[in-house]
């Protein structure tokens, strides 16, 4: 593979494809918690966009060295997707259906966030097949596109998330939950079948 216009172009492609699980969930973590603060909203775009780049080049390696382990993974990636997006969005639904008068806790902690990341980036694991046949360096430099790509969507998607989370407070908690459900079993369908 050589470097040109179009590795550039489809590295940008491959990070918008793959950012829009990241901005989805970005986009549910603005509405359930809109008093999010700048740095904040960075550091959740900076999770994302960390995952976003580190599961290819983890699928690159793999490509790479042990292809045969990852083939028997591969069958777990929407299961994994499914449970761990079904687990967070439940806890979203059950915080915004209780009532009214408990104390708020914060909406995504360190925890939430690193399953988020995960969650929405395992599916990435299979660009390192796409991307295999690049060298390191742009292996590499296709990572970190991607991961550019995936931050500013996040941003956007947390933006966007907080101007509707400070509209519609009371079901912006619920609407989160069902959009993360939501993305585990779409996740699931297209991994499934």
């Amino acid at each position: 593979m050589e470097w040109n216009v179009m590795f550039f172009v489809n590295s940008v492609l491959l990070g918008v494809g793959l950012a829009m699980d990241a901005f989805s969930v970005s986009l549910a973590n603005g509405l359930h918690e809109p008093a999010m603060k700048k740095k904040k909203m960075c550091g959740i775009a900076g999770v994302f966009a960390f995952f976003q780049a580190a599961m290819p080049m983890f699928g690159w390696i793999m490509v790479h060295t042990i292809m045969q382990y990852f083939v028997v993974f591969e069958k777990f990636v929407p299961w994994i997707a499914l449970l761990l997006l079904t687990f967070i969005g439940g806890s979203m639904l059950k915080e915004g259906i209780r009532p009214s008068g408990e104390e708020e806790k914060p909406a995504v902690g360190f925890f939430a966030l690193f399953v988020q990341g995960i969650a929405t980036s395992i599916d990435a694991l299979s660009v390192g097949f796409t991307i295999a046949e690049y060298g390191f360096l742009m292996a590499s430099i296709c990572a970190m596109i991607i991961a550019a790509v995936t931050f500013v969507i996040c941003i956007v998607g947390l933006i966007i998330g907080k101007k509707f989370g400070t509209r519609f407070a009371g079901r912006a908690t619920i609407l989160g939950g069902v959009i993360l459900i939501g993305i585990g079993i779409e996740i699931f369908i297209t991994g499934v079948f």
